[in-house]
């Protein structure tokens, strides 16, 4: 029986995904949003723990996690006890006709189990295997534990967030976790290409602690360049002015109006056309002086943006300089552009479904999908399993019997 195959660009490709929370589940569920059959594998006695995170809806068995079905929708769901060496061998068995495997355990783990990259590519040579971790799989710190906020704060991301003159903030997201999916999944995409032209397979490293590191901006050639160390800066840009947060009646905006072009646009759309040859603040260099910006620019465009509503703002201005209401995620979810661009969708989960983000990746020809479902624990193992491994109804009731799914 052959696996139950995706739509999109990626239909065929079949990854073996032993990642759990989130740093790991969402490279694959974009994998499988452009059409890979994502074979989820949990352990039998230790679920992917994100089924425990909030918020819940009530499903067909009880709780249902929304967090969970967020970041792991078309997948098939199959459980495995990898301590196990029954378990072991149905996941070499299962490595052997896949294409790509992930997983993120801490360094060392999965060798340790003879589940590493030169265990499983003798089963495949034409295997990528990836894995994601907090600081890679080399150098000297790359068997430490990590989380998100780990990353955060050793890639330096951590200490140019914040307000200015205030103790640096975390990012308010797990910007650690994603940006390492980001990277796994291109990097991944780069392997199975090449597999497919030149018949061998590669391992892919890919740390959390280099992914923040790549986003922080001008931070790294400031330093390198200048010795300059970054610092919190708050809403400000660095040297773009005006490029910021400013409070209007019922809330605040961005305007980023800082060229020439669009600062004559913003003087005249705002009532002030003898701004533009104003001498002190007729052009970007001028107006990117701290001083000048202080003294003269920040209270105009404060007053502009004060005596309007974000709707008012973004309806005068929105169309032709970069004006933006700085929304609430209700007013995001309400959004009627990003509900135009099919950016939530449900999302099915134990028999009921839950809104979540979509995809950003917009194809004209090979669509991602959309709506899904995240699969039940063990869901698909008689599928998986019995189906497209061929293993026989007495050795499936035995490996029910002892555990090992």
């Amino acid at each position: 029986m052959a696996l139950p195959l995706g739509e999109g660009p990626l239909r065929g490709l079949v990854v073996v995904d032993v990642t759990r929370v989130v740093a790991g589940p969402y490279c694959t569920m974009m994998l499988a949003d452009l059409g890979a059959t994502v074979i989820k594998v949990e352990n039998p006695a230790e679920p992917d723990y994100v089924r425990t995170f909030p918020p819940f809806v009530q499903g067909e068995s009880g709780r249902a996690s929304a967090f969970f079905a967020q970041y792991n929708r078309h997948k098939l769901g199959i459980s495995l006890d990898l301590k196990s060496e029954k378990g072991r061998a149905l996941l070499r068995d299962l490595v052997a006709k896949a294409d790509l495997f992930v997983e993120n355990f801490r360094p060392g783990t999965m060798a340790r189990m003879g589940l590493g990259y030169d265990d499983l590519k003798q089963c495949n040579p034409r295997l990528v295997y990836v894995s994601i971790s907090g600081f890679g799989q080399t150098g000297p710190n790359s068997r430490r534990p990590a989380y998100d906020n780990s990353a955060q704060a050793t890639g330096g991301l951590w200490s140019i967030n914040g307000e200015k003159d205030k103790p640096p903030l975390r990012v308010g997201t797990i910007i650690g976790d994603l940006s390492a999916s980001f990277y796994a999944a291109i990097a991944a995409l780069s392997a199975v290409m090449h597999a497919r032209q030149c018949g061998e397979g590669q391992w892919v490293d890919i740390a959390q602690q280099d992914s923040v590191v790549t986003l922080t901006e001008h931070a790294i050639v400031n330093y390198t360049v200048d010795g300059t160390i970054g610092e919190p800066l708050g809403n400000d840009h660095p040297f773009v002015r005006p490029y910021g947060q400013y409070a209007c009646k019922d809330g605040f905006v961005f305007f980023g109006a800082y060229t020439d072009k669009f600062w004559l646009e913003a003087c005249r759309i705002f009532g002030e056309p003898a701004l533009i040859d104003d001498p002190e603040i007729d052009s970007m260099a001028k107006r990117f002086d701290p001083g000048i910006y202080a003294r003269r620019v920040h209270p105009i465009v404060q007053r502009w943006c004060a005596e309007r509503t974000k709707a008012e703002l973004e309806a005068m201005a929105g169309d032709a300089i970069p004006v933006t209401p700085i929304k609430t995620i209700a007013e995001v979810v309400h959004d009627p552009h990003l509900k135009a661009r099919g950016m939530f969708v449900p999302v099915r989960v134990d028999g009921t479904e839950v809104q979540a983000f979509g995809s950003p990746m917009k194809l004209s020809r090979t669509p991602a999908r959309a709506p899904g479902a995240a699969p039940r624990f063990g869901e698909h193992n008689e599928i998986v399993l019995k189906g497209w491994l061929r293993v026989d109804a007495a050795d499936y009731d035995s490996y029910v019997a002892e555990g090992v799914i």
